[in-house]
């Protein structure tokens, strides 16, 4: 009898496992399985190519890869674009935009380690392969104000650490955030062992380890922001998924956005599709927060120069005090001001018009750096960040 309940018990247990990893929310809610890999690359023509192997048999896909080349890709399709792939004309113009910056930028760059910037020109209308319209889902209306915090990046007001974000704290960008190009350091180095693939970015120190030697997964209670990644080979693709997400990171460039929730799901596929190419693929499943799954999809080519550069970047725990400290002394001087009969606002946390990392307006130089002069970038601009950056 003991050892029927007991194998009654192994049973039940295996097969709650079964349904929260394998598609099946406890909830009762149900996920579609993540489609296939679209390889953006070749604009849909059939890939040819087969992947060295590692000395254990496993596909190779080691080397340092960039996604400097999606520079003129944006994240959702614009209105003009019907279709994923660019026509031959539209193509043409591209690639005469990618060549123009690329020659532009090598004779008169601002710096050797930020501005990077395309060199090779894709057919890909946006990164979002599925919907096909190419289109971020809808965002549910009661998590709308989840968004990620902007610190002294906004407008403040900074009462407490959580008002500034794990991006601002040199913490993480998350999964989504750490691959997405932006400026600069869009390196990732993928490294492999017999049942493990490492995969570290150049922006923050996060490396990720795929395990695919079958292990069991940590217990569900055990939330990380870069979440538990178990993996497996499907013939030329390695397929990871992660669970056990935190609801503390976002889907957006550098981690910005509306933070997801706990119920987040992500599927990746990697395929290296020609000896200088990875199309990389990501399916991002969160009921709870998007109206329904969506797929981006997109090539990594090699990073110039082949290696990452160190990122030193601290968590910032002194900076935070005195930012609090900052509205803190602004918020008595108000107070001191009202006193005396003078009504204004309180200062925001970026009052100068610049915005962060950009030259000052004309006139508005101070003792450091130099004053914006005619003809100098909006504000803001100066940074190369876009809006979906900022």
């Amino acid at each position: 009898m003991t050892s029927r309940i007991l194998a009654s018990l192994s049973t039940a247990a295996g097969i709650v496992a079964l349904c929260v990893f394998s598609g099946a929310l406890l909830s009762g809610q149900s996920r579609s399985a993540p489609p296939p890999l679209v390889v953006t690359a070749l604009a849909g023509k059939p890939v040819e190519y087969h992947s060295p192997r590692t000395p254990w048999g496993d596909p190779d896909l080691q080397g340092v890869w960039s996604s400097d080349d999606l520079e003129n890709i944006p994240m959702s399709r614009p209105a003009q674009y019907k279709e994923l792939y660019l026509d031959d004309a539209q193509f043409a113009q591209r690639q005469a935009q990618v060549e123009r910056g690329a020659n532009q930028r090598d004779t008169s760059a601002d710096s050797t380690f930020r501005f990077d910037y395309a060199r090779r020109a894709f057919r890909q209308t946006s990164l979002i392969v599925d919907p096909p319209d190419g289109r971020l889902p809808a965002i549910k209306p009661a998590v709308q104000g989840r968004i990620m915090p902007r610190g002294t990046y906004g407008q403040g007001p900074l009462d407490s650490w959580e008002d500034f974000s794990l991006y601002e704290r040199c913490i993480t960008r998350g999964i989504a955030g750490s691959i997405l190009r932006v400026i600069y350091g869009n390196g990732n180095r993928i490294v492999q062992a017999p049942g493990v693939v490492a995969l570290s970015y150049e922006m923050l120190p996060d490396t990720r380890l795929f395990y695919t030697d079958g292990r069991a997964r940590i217990n569900a209670s055990i939330g990380q922001y870069l979440g538990d990644a178990r993996a497996r080979w499907e013939g030329e693709e390695l397929v990871v998924e992660t669970t056990n997400l935190t609801d503390k990171t976002a889907i957006g460039v550098n981690g910005n956005g509306v933070r997801h929730s706990k119920e987040m799901i992500i599927t990746e596929r990697f395929r290296r599709i020609a000896d200088n190419m990875i199309q990389y693929q990501a399916t991002y499943d969160d009921p709870a927060t998007y109206e329904h799954p969506f797929t981006v999809s997109f090539p990594l080519t090699p990073l110039d120069g082949g290696m990452l550069l160190p990122y030193d970047c601290h968590p910032g725990n002194t900076a935070i005090s005195m930012a609090l400290s900052g509205e803190r002394a602004e918020e008595r001087r108000v107070a001191e001001d009202l006193a005396r009969g003078i009504i204004r606002p309180k200062r925001t946390v970026q009052d100068d018009g610049a915005g962060v990392g950009a030259a000052l307006p004309a006139g508005r130089g101070g003792g450091r750096g130099r004053a914006a002069g005619p003809g100098a970038p909006a504000p803001g601009v100066a940074t190369g960040e876009t809006d979906q950056e900022r």
